[in-house]
């Protein structure tokens, strides 16, 4: 009965966990909630100092510790594979045991505005990001599976992904359900890594609802946001660290071993209201 106690069940203590974009925002939470439960959590970010910043600050709160993996653009395929390097030279092992992907960028104008610029910049990241930092970390992955407990890919996607905003969010909204479907497209393909010296990987996905960040933040910008924070949330509030460090960490845990291809709203209610 010992493996039902929430120690075991939830806990996280001792593994290797990536987490881009992790110097800010829900990255940030993130990492947060895995290094307060003894995680060794390795951060990655646009901003190299922001990321130095961070890392010092949760080791010292520890019980896990947070290492500075420095700045990294995954908007490509070769700042991906770099990335990837960077993890494994700062790993004795190379055993990665849970990959959070939740670098992402937004783009936001009218209809007849939204160029190609736009639909670039959110769907490399936001999508092939995704796609090409799993690839190349796949031998790490592989290497912090086991059969009794999975390595994990958890992708941070969004209620824009499930639900269109009411914001000219165009290709934002487009992207993010793109990475649901890659989610699942992933889950399927990942499942049995015998073949290739592993075990099993599961991939799953958030999709955050309103949770304050830089990037929820532009959308304040906007008269519809007034609406939408004023009676779209059933919760009546917004989302916060414990949310998106709560989801993460059952994905993560033992609790979440059999769990893979779901896209797992985290949003107070706001799909529920349709």
């Amino acid at each position: 009965m010992d493996s039902l106690r929430v120690p075991e069940l939830f806990g996280v203590r001792g593994k290797n966990v990536l987490v881009t974009g992790g110097a800010r925002g829900i990255g940030l939470m993130i990492a947060s909630g895995f290094v307060a439960n003894g995680a060794d959590v390795y951060i990655a970010s646009r901003d190299a100092a922001a990321c130095d910043d961070v890392a010092t600050k949760l080791t010292a709160s520890g019980p896990g510790t947070c290492v500075a993996l420095g700045s990294a653009d995954l908007s490509t395929e070769e700042g991906c594979a770099a990335l990837a390097r960077a993890f494994r030279e700062k790993t004795d092992a190379g055993a990665l045991h849970v990959l959070v992907n939740n670098s992402g960028t937004s783009w936001g104008a009218p209809m007849r505005a939204h160029g190609e610029k736009g639909w670039d910049k959110t769907y490399d990241l936001n999508v092939k990001g995704v796609f090409f930092l799993t690839r190349e970390l796949l031998p790490a992955l592989d290497a912090g599976s086991r059969e009794d407990d999975p390595a994990r890919v958890i992708n941070v996607g969004s209620t824009a992904g499930l639900r269109p905003q009411v914001f000219p969010t165009f290709s934002y909204d487009a992207s993010k359900a793109a990475a649901h479907h890659l989610t699942k497209k992933l889950a399927d393909e990942l499942a049995d890594r015998r073949a290739e010296g592993g075990a099993s990987i599961t991939v799953n996905a958030i999709a955050p609802g309103y949770v304050p960040s830089r990037m929820s933040q532009q959308l304040a910008t906007y008269e519809e946001a007034k609406d939408v924070l004023k009676g779209g949330i059933p919760l009546r509030r917004r989302g916060n660290e414990k949310d998106m460090a709560g989801a993460a960490l059952y994905l993560a845990s033992a609790a979440g071993a059999w769990v893979t291809g779901v896209v797992l709203p985290v949003d107070g209610g706001f799909l529920a209201k349709l």
